[in-house]
């Protein structure tokens, strides 16, 4: 029996999803992950009757979304009243022999295809077949419905013991007192909480508004100028390709440690190897300016990880592409993004999307749906990293070996990197699309390599004495 549960209208940034789909028909703005279990796996009327009780205590997963017409009013998530978990359950096998290979096909064929909008919009898929015995779950969540750390808690209430600790809570905005501009604008159907809301959101960001408007500017330079012309941005055509890096989370502490910067900067570091021996290999001349990248951040509290919705912001650093040394991309990256930090983009982003939020629905979805048509030429990348559960978890008994996440693609972005921590592991997921990013393996291999890299001169650094200015010498050629 589906539960009912209190109507709510989608923010403008949940619905801008939605229409960003809605504009390009090669575009499916899915988000996916992917669980790898140990075997065997159980018997498939256990899973059935597990995830159908488990998914009636998520609200979002027996929830259709009810939109007006001309777009009059925010669109409303209501309870489906003809939900049945067969239409959201499916069953599919690896041909052999089972490998990464054959996983990362499957997976891309799954994720390029649409949800129904005229049922909850989830999916999961059991992938039996896997070497060494393994099963997987995949779950496709569309992006209208959660972001990433929403989505991750979702994911874990599908677990054995629910949702737990994540490293969502070393976040920045999960650290910080007090809602977010955008929370505190969120639109209100009561004309007086919204007044209050609004008074709240100004006294709130009156010491910090100087601080927005200059990283509001800063995003609004950036989209607007025009990147250097590179095979990375692009239309796209229907089909996917996926493939993945998993790296030893330690190892990442491990090299943030030895160089003074943060686990984001590590992995945006590695993500820059990357992509410049890919555009070396095809060929191109990695510039200075080939690798503006949308870097979501994230601007949940603490107290909101329960809520599912989208509370992002972004930035929009450079990465240093043009660099061949892998330190220097290490610190150069560190470096862009404590400025792209302290200018305010995150701040920015936030306000820009408080204000799109209190004007009339149908003004802001004819916005959204004029400007994603239109071919942008000033990013070419996505990193969004996702903070995963600490602990293991465990399926129907069975332990959860590793996790990778599944981003989309949109907007002229030929590919797609997300990134998510569990456990002890750190894992990279990229979505690609099919004619334009044959080389997506090589995208992986290169981002691992650049990890190892960087944890092999850390460790030579450290082992350097230091020379009287207390600077390490350079090992001798």
């Amino acid at each position: 029996m589906v539960q009912c549960h209190p109507m709510e209208h989608l923010s403008t940034l949940d619905a801008s999803f939605l229409q960003a789909e809605d504009s390009d028909p090669h575009v499916s703005l899915a988000v996916g992950a992917v669980s790898i279990i140990e075997g065997p796996a159980p018997d498939y009327d256990d899973l059935v009757a597990a995830f159908a009780e488990r998914a009636q205590g998520i609200p979002r997963c027996t929830q259709i979304v009810h939109t007006r017409p001309f777009d009059l009013a925010a669109p409303e998530w209501v309870d489906d009243p003809h939900f049945d978990i067969a239409h959201h359950l499916h069953r599919i096998a690896l041909p052999a022999p089972g490998d990464d290979a054959e996983m990362f096909t499957t997976i891309a064929g799954i994720m390029e295809r649409r949800l129904d909008r005229d049922r909850p919009l989830w999916e999961c898929w059991i992938i039996e077949g896997l070497a060494d015995g393994r099963w997987a779950t995949l779950m496709k969540i569309h992006h209208c419905i959660a972001d990433g750390i929403a989505t991750a808690q979702m994911l874990a209430k599908l677990s054995d013991d629910g949702a737990g600790e994540t490293f969502a809570a070393d976040i920045r905005a999960a650290q910080e007192s007090g809602p977010s501009i955008l929370g505190l604008l969120r639109p209100r159907l009561n004309p007086l909480d919204w007044m209050n809301g609004a008074w709240r959101a100004t006294l709130a960001a009156a010491g910090a508004a100087e601080h927005a408007v200059v990283g509001a500017a800063e995003l609004t330079a950036r989209v607007l100028t025009p990147g250097q012309e590179s095979s990375l941005n692009g239309p796209v055509t229907g089909m996917r390709r996926y493939s993945a890096a998993v790296v030893d989370l330690a190892v990442m502490k491990q090299v943030s440690r030895n160089f003074d910067v943060t686990l984001n900067d590590v992995a945006l570091a590695a993500i820059t190897n990357g992509y410049r021996h890919m555009l070396l290999d095809r060929g191109e001349s990695p510039g200075p300016h080939a690798l503006r990248t949308l870097v979501p951040v994230s601007m949940r509290s603490a107290g909101d990880f329960d809520v599912t919705d989208n509370r992002v912001s972004a930035m929009l650093p450079l990465l240093p592409v043009d660099e061949p040394d892998p330190v220097r991309q290490l610190e150069i990256v560190h470096r862009r993004l404590s400025r792209a930090k302290g200018s305010g983009q995150r701040e920015g982003g936030d306000a820009v999307l408080a204000a799109a939020g209190n004007i009339p629905f149908a003004l802001s979805a004819w916005a959204i749906r004029l400007l994603t048509r239109l071919p942008q030429r000033s990013v070419t990348a996505l990193a969004t990293n996702v903070p995963g559960p600490r602990g293991r978890q465990r399926v129907l008994g069975r332990k959860v070996v590793e996790i990778l996440p599944i981003p989309p693609i949109a907007l002229h972005l030929r590919t797609g990197i997300a990134m998510l921590s569990y456990a002890g592991r750190f894992s990279f997921g990229i979505t690609a699309d099919y004619d334009s990013a044959p080389d997506v393996d090589a995208l992986a291999r290169g981002i691992g390599d650049g990890v190892r890299c960087l944890a092999e001169l850390g460790r030579a650094e450290r082992r350097t004495p230091p020379d009287a200015a207390g600077r390490p010498v350079a090992d001798a050629p």
